[in-house]
């Protein structure tokens, strides 16, 4: 199979950086004096001439790098530079494009496209001009006295591209900006944005997307940037050597995608087939992880997976699987982890593989699903072999919420301990390795909740 090259992206020491971020960090100091990591310490720049992609996980901190780097929020440590000065000493030239449109609904399109233009305190003879050629540059000439709510979807998103480019940014910020429309609009304005790109249509010196699409990623960008998670961290840096326009269908493209697919499925672990040399810098957490983070994933969802897995043979590309399904990846990637962790399926050159015990979990009936699972619960999960561990050896067989979620504080934030208890509450009642009285926020021992539900009916 041929390679796809990867070559190092690293920080482009040929070209200065228009924003160089030096060991930033973001993170949340805790009342017991320790503190939830959300970004790593982290080292990025962006370049004249490159379109950046921003890849990663829900949770793995890309809106946070984003707020960070474009100065909308302060890192926790480091520093962030604008032209080498601190950006919150310099005088910063950039634009955001949301995921909402996030239009003034009150205001016409061209009032809406003047308004940056108008806090910067632009007369309005010139500002009218600017305005009206950048409404013509996106293709909205003759919609300037329309109002929002008479536009569709995608014309909205162009006001939105309009009012960000109007006030010529040296760098043009997008946080997910096509995931809002329907397939079609979000692949026109796409091809239009790389049109203007290409043609230097766009005042604007770099781009830097944030996007969950790994194929926008490989279609648009120059680099791009895979993050991990918990804490968010760099796994991947490098540039795309692929001409453009670029063909999806081609084995270079579906390569690319199938390595980045890896590189999210595989937490921590650098694909064998990469070889080192061509990635670019990456920067790891060096805490060592006491609990694994549990994929927010139902175990019906497992079961559904494994079930279309063994209809296709066993094997699928992830890729095609969640487009077969209809879904976005970060819909789809919990449940691939989960069945992932639990040793229902590995993942191998980009394709989920059932293994063995996968392929009985999806055969079995119910009554054997659950000791499978039970099994690989307690084979895999930490929190959950803790948990029916303190309930074994209590002599009354419960243990209480807190004495887990205070451990989990120590590692997740407070929001992500709670959602990582649920997940575990819904494992294990599923496993039938405890169960969860709700009211008094306490684990108990399966049947020591039917006796004790018994003896409150006898006592009444």
């Amino acid at each position: 199979m041929q390679q796809v090259e990867l070559k190092n992206g690293p920080q482009s020491a040929d070209r200065e950086a228009i924003i160089r971020a030096a060991k930033i960090e973001k993170y949340y100091a805790q009342p017991s004096e320790n503190r939830i990591q959300v970004i790593s310490p982290t080292d990025l720049s962006i370049v004249p001439g490159e379109i950046v992609a921003l890849l990663g996980p829900s949770g793995s901190g890309k809106s946070t790098m984003l707020r960070m780097l474009s100065g909308l929020s302060r890192p926790s440590a480091g520093e962030v530079y604008w032209h080498e000065k601190p950006i919150a000493n310099a005088e910063i030239n950039v634009s955001i494009v949301f995921q909402t449109f996030a239009l003034f609904p009150w205001l016409t399109v061209l009032e809406n496209v003047e308004a940056p233009l108008r806090a910067r305190g632009v007369g309005p003879a010139e500002r009218h001009e600017r305005s009206m050629k950048m409404l013509d540059t996106v293709g909205l000439d003759g919609f300037e006295a329309a109002y929002p709510k008479e536009l569709s979807g995608g014309m909205r998103q162009r006001v939105g591209f309009a009012r960000a480019l109007v006030v010529e940014p040296e760098v043009l910020f997008m946080d997910e900006p096509f995931s809002a429309l329907d397939v079609l609009t979000a692949e026109n304005l796409r091809s239009e944005l790389l049109e203007l790109w290409a043609k230097k249509t766009m005042p604007t010196k770099a781009v830097f997307l944030v996007t969950h699409n790994i194929e926008e990623a490989v279609l648009l960008a120059d680099r791009i940037i895979v993050l991990g998670r918990n804490p968010g961290h760099i796994r991947t840096d490098f540039k795309v050597q692929l001409a453009q326009p670029r063909d999806r269908k081609s084995e270079p493209f579906t390569q690319l995608v199938d390595y980045i697919y890896k590189v999210l499925t595989r937490p921590g672990v650098v694909p064998a087939e990469a070889p080192e040399q061509q990635l670019g810098p990456r920067i790891r957490d060096q805490r060592q992880m006491r609990y694994q983070m549990l994929p927010h994933a139902r175990p019906g969802g497992m079961a559904g997976l494994l079930e279309l897995l063994l209809d296709k043979g066993g094997r699928d590309d992830i890729y095609r699987l969640a487009d077969d399904l209809a879904f976005e990846i970060d819909d789809l990637l919990p449940i691939v982890d989960a069945a992932q962790l639990l040793g229902f399926l590995k993942i191998e050159e980009g394709d989920a593989a059932i293994t063995e015990s996968g392929a009985e979990f999806a055969n079995s009936e119910i009554l054997r699903q659950k000791e499978l699972f039970r099994e690989a619960a307690q084979q895999n999960v930490l929190l959950l072999r803790q948990i029916r561990r303190a309930l074994e050896s209590k002599s009354d067989h419960t243990v209480p919420e807190d004495f887990f979620l205070d451990m989990l504080d120590e590692q997740f934030s407070e929001e992500e301990s709670l959602r990582q208890m649920e997940t575990a509450v819904t494992w294990g009642r599923y496993a039938e390795l405890f169960d969860f009285d709700a009211g008094r926020r306490r684990f108990v021992m399966p049947d020591a909740l039917e006796e004790e539900i018994a003896a409150d009916e006898e006592a009444e």
